[in-house]
């Protein structure tokens, strides 16, 4: 319980949560257990590739102590819209069928760090499922820090319907490593796995074309197998695709046949799809024993539990 909240005060942000998280299709949880594997290239691509698709996305920016979303989509000047004297605030849309919510539209000055304890994130990730009024969308996309801490502990256990996680790793050992413990995670909270990305997976040289195995290739596909969870795909380096999101454009629309773009379409292709995952989940939302009443029609397993089956 957040800090200076009482039992009645929790159980309305509980029911504030369910109000906004039910008009939202899938939500997605976006991990990745080491730093720099670049989760939030990936998190916004994923997203304006939904949107290229016909699909109303948002994007909750849970790093709080890094947010860049904002910056990478270009909507970095966004100004949050309130009603109910501050009570409820509606995100930035960043482009049509795109909504974004992060801290970043909250700090004045942008060079401020975050500087603070658990309590205080958990209790600001809770305000932002509580009180942003997303309307109804497809897909929620959460973006999250590095790693297995209070960040993605408060969104697993605030939204007890996720949809999965989908876990972002380099080819490099030392991030794979990383990565076991973001499966091991999302094992341990029972929440499915909707899939690997394995990003960085080869440099393609801007003067020749040919693909440089920068930081290797293949080792997120072999961790995939080894664990026994989806593979979505890998996703080259290209040097425009860095380009494009320092200037926080779109490079799925700029350079929609290169590489990077092709395979971040196919990895939408499957989610969309909604393919199966690798585990189920059961929680006690509601008093049941398994997922809450209203997971089924937007959950990707084909877990036994499903509603009709």
């Amino acid at each position: 319980m957040a800090e200076g909240m009482d039992f009645a005060e929790r159980i309305a942000e509980d029911k504030a949560i369910r109000t906004h998280m039910d008009k939202i299709g899938r939500k997605i949880l976006v991990m990745s257990g080491k730093g720099g594997v670049g989760k939030t290239t990936v998190t916004i691509n994923l997203a304006n590739a939904l949107v290229d698709r016909g699909c109303t996305v948002g994007i909750l920016d849970t790093d709080l102590h890094g947010p860049n979303v904002a910056k990478m989509l270009g909507c970095e000047d966004g100004i949050l819209q309130t009603e109910d004297d501050g009570k409820n605030f509606f995100p930035v849309e960043a482009r049509p069928g795109l909504k974004v919510m992060s801290l970043a539209f909250a700090i004045p000055d942008r060079d401020a760090p975050i500087v603070w304890r658990g309590p205080m994130k958990m209790a600001a990730i809770r305000q932002f499922l509580a009180q942003a009024d997303w309307g109804t969308l497809d897909y929620l996309l959460i973006d999250s820090p590095p790693g297995t801490g209070d960040e993605q502990l408060t969104v697993c256990q605030s939204i007890p319907e996720l949809t999965g996680t989908i876990i972002v790793t380099t080819p490099q050992e030392v991030a794979i490593l990383d990565a076991r413990r973001s499966v091991n995670f999302s094992r341990k909270l029972q929440v499915a796995i909707l899939g690997i990305v394995e990003n960085m997976s080869g440099l393609i040289c801007p003067h020749c074309n040919e693909e440089i195995p920068l930081f290797g290739i293949g080792g997120g596909k072999k961790m995939a197998e080894d664990m026994k969870v989806p593979f979505l795909g890998r996703i080259p380096i290209e040097v425009p695709f860095r380009e494009a999101e320092d200037a926080g454009l779109s490079y799925l629309q700029a350079k929609p046949g290169s590489a990077c773009s092709m395979a971040i379409k196919q990895i939408a292709e499957i989610i969309n799809a909604g393919t199966a995952c690798s585990t189920s989940r059961s929680t006690d939302f509601a008093g049941t024993g398994t997922c809450a009443p209203s997971a089924c029609a937007s959950c990707s397993s084909n877990c036994s539990s499903r509603k009709g089956e």
